[in-house]
Order: structure tokens, then C-alpha cells, then sequence
């Protein structure tokens, strides 16, 4: 039986969880480069770099929608829905912290656009830890991938 081409489009879309370690990689660099522009904005006082900071905590909050989803479903088809434990269930934990914690951020800067104030203090410890949970949950993943070795 030979190998399925890389570029297939049923080999993509039907891997069993592909999807999941692909998508994870655009809500990473969204907020970190969002906390990046905030930080960096909010130094300079340039009003374009906390915009860009905005709309970069808008497309990561939008793109945790798609990679919970996946997660769940390589949780369910990749390991056949087996019971949580361990190292799997501290990355599922930890994921859904860092999209809330990616939502929050978002929910800072969009209230203080509709207000026209800058954002709130608060906003700080929200993205700083999501980026520290978010950099945890992502080395949890390299190991459950393989990538940073086998658990």
C-alpha cells in the first residue's frame, strides 16, 4: 500500500489530527505579536500600534473557536475519546485557560474602543499570564505531538 501524497486534499482534511497541530499555530502568534504591539504601543504612545494590538487579539479570540474544536476531535477520534489523565488532560486545561484568556484580552481592548478610552489597567496581568499559560499549553502540546520528544 504506498504512502498518501502530502498534497492529497483528502489526506489533509481526513488526518486524524492535523488539523488541530496546523490551527494552534495562528492563535500562538496572533496574541503574542498582539502583546508585543500592546506593550509596545502603549510605550510610544502610538495609537496604530495599539490598533494593530486590537485587531490581532480579534482574529486570535476568533481562531481558539476552530482550535478547540480540533483538539476535541483528535481527543476523540486520534485516542478514541479515552480517558483523560495526565500530561493530555493538563494541555486540555490549559488550552481552554489560554482561549479565555485571549478572549479576555480582547474583551479589554473592545470596550475600550467603544468607549474611546485606552484600555484598562487589568489588561496587563490578563495578557501576561495568557502568554505564559499559552507558551505552557503549547510546550504540553510539542510533547503530546512528538516533537519534543515522546512523554
Amino acid at each position: 500500500m504506498s504512502t498518501p501524497s502530502p498534497f492529497d486534499p483528502i489526506a489533509i482534511v481526513s488526518a486524524r489530527h492535523a488539523q488541530h497541530v496546523v490551527l494552534i499555530h495562528f492563535p500562538i502568534a496572533l496574541f503574542t505579536i498582539g502583546v508585543l504591539f500592546d506593550l509596545i504601543g502603549h510605550w510610544t504612545k502610538q495609537i496604530s500600534l495599539m490598533e494593530a494590538a486590537y485587531y490581532n487579539f480579534l482574529v486570535a479570540a476568533a481562531s481558539t473557536i476552530p482550535v478547540l474544536g480540533t483538539g476535541l476531535l483528535a481527543w476523540r477520534f486520534a485516542l478514541e475519546g479515552q480517558r483523560l489523565k495526565g500530561i493530555l488532560l493538563l494541555h486540555l486545561f490549559l488550552g481552554s485557560l489560554s482561549a479565555v484568556l485571549i478572549c479576555m484580552s480582547w474583551l479589554a481592548h473592545f470596550q475600550a474602543r467603544r468607549r474611546n478610552h485606552p484600555p484598562a489597567a487589568y489588561r496587563w496581568p490578563v495578557e501576561i499570564i495568557g502568554f505564559v499559560v499559552l507558551s505552557l499549553t503549547g510546550h504540553l502540546g510539542g510533547f503530546l505531538s512528538g516533537v519534543n520528544g515522546r512523554f
